[in-house]
């Protein structure tokens, strides 16, 4: 083990901080001073910490070390096989936890103090071995929530869109919002989604998601609350396997502001991912399911990684992980190599 030394100016350096992680050399941060030794694996049965962010530097490292000091502590930390391949610095940290009953609450705070994604785990889903992603589309694979898209022009937005906040944060029962809600669509022309679809804004990250994840042959699905005409184009565009979702009725091309056929609810969600594992013969440590809101904690439950994104805060205290603030690539960096 030898010190590193670094001066004041190097500690707000973002390259000097790339280049102090040598190939197979691993630091570590300990009385105020950094330390480097060879590392001869990467194989570790400990619990893991990931934490990444935009030209992440030593100052930063250290504040987020010393944060959570009194929750684990920090050992060897390297870069992750990810580190800037998708413009983040990307480490990984070996780590003891302390205190597991105030993990979940001290890492909301040190993320949004820091502006950096942190996620503790005790185990990786394999990336280099079949697996399954089951993804929820609305404010997570897509930026928008289209049902309040689709009342914006029934001019009823505000309306819908508080009934559809409350039904996520888990305050409403799913079915009987959303029936309320696509009653409030009644009479929008089918032609009018047209123009939601089309202009339908993806959340960054999922195209190197989708891209990597396929390239190992991951399946991905898409499994929402939402409806089938988003959700079956999402799934032509992006090449996914599978898409379950809400049908609009229709009647003479305009919504009869009915929900034709079984809702698409939390539990349904949940059966899905099960169903697709058998399909696929994935085994349930290789099954990730992916959301924002209340009614996607059932199949994160379910699957063997739960991984909340951009979500409302009841769901990022219940999941395994959570994405806060990078886009949806980030998922890569959980997965163990």
């Amino acid at each position: 083990m030898s010190k590193l030394v670094i001066n004041e100016s190097q500690r707000h350096q973002h390259r000097f901080l790339l280049e102090s992680f040598q190939t197979r050399t691993s630091l570590s941060f300990d009385n105020g001073s950094w330390h480097r030794e060879s590392i001869s694996s990467t194989e570790n049965d400990n619990e893991t910490m990931t934490f990444w962010g935009q030209s992440l530097t030593f100052d930063q490292i250290e504040g987020v070390i010393q944060a959570l000091s009194g929750v684990l502590t920090v050992n060897a930390i390297r870069r992750h096989p990810f580190c800037t391949t998708f413009g983040e610095t990307v480490l990984i940290a070996e780590i003891t936890l302390n205190k597991p009953d105030q993990l979940t609450a001290k890492l909301d705070q040190v993320c949004n103090v820091f502006h950096i994604d942190i996620a503790v785990q005790q185990y990786q889903p394999r990336l280099d071995l079949p697996g399954l992603l089951v993804m929820d589309m609305d404010s997570t694979a897509i930026q928008i929530e289209c049902i309040d898209e689709i009342a914006r022009l029934a001019g009823r937005g505000e309306e819908v869109s508080a009934v559809t906040a409350k039904a996520m944060r888990g305050e409403l029962d799913f079915n009987e919002s959303l029936i309320s809600r696509v009653a409030c669509l009644e009479g929008v022309p089918v032609a009018q989604l047209e123009q939601i679809r089309n202009a339908m804004p993806l959340t960054f990250g999922i195209q190197f998601l989708v891209r990597e994840l396929k390239l190992r042959n991951w399946r991905i699905a898409v499994a929402s609350g939402g409806f089938t005409y988003f959700a079956d184009y999402l799934k032509e565009r992006l090449g996914l396997d599978a898409a379950f979702s809400n049908t609009l009725e229709t009647r003479q091309g305009c919504l009869t502001g009915k929900v034709a056929g079984d809702i698409v609810n939390a539990e349904v969600k949940a059966q899905k991912v099960d169903e697709l594992a058998q399909q696929y013969a994935i085994t349930n440590s290789q099954c990730i399911a992916m959301g924002d809101g209340a009614n996607d904690l059932a199949m994160m439950a379910r699957a063997g990684f739960g991984v909340a994104c951009h979500a409302k805060p009841l769901v990022n205290e219940k999941a395994d992980a959570a994405i806060r603030f990078s886009g949806l690539h980030s998922l890569l960096y959980l997965l163990g190599q």
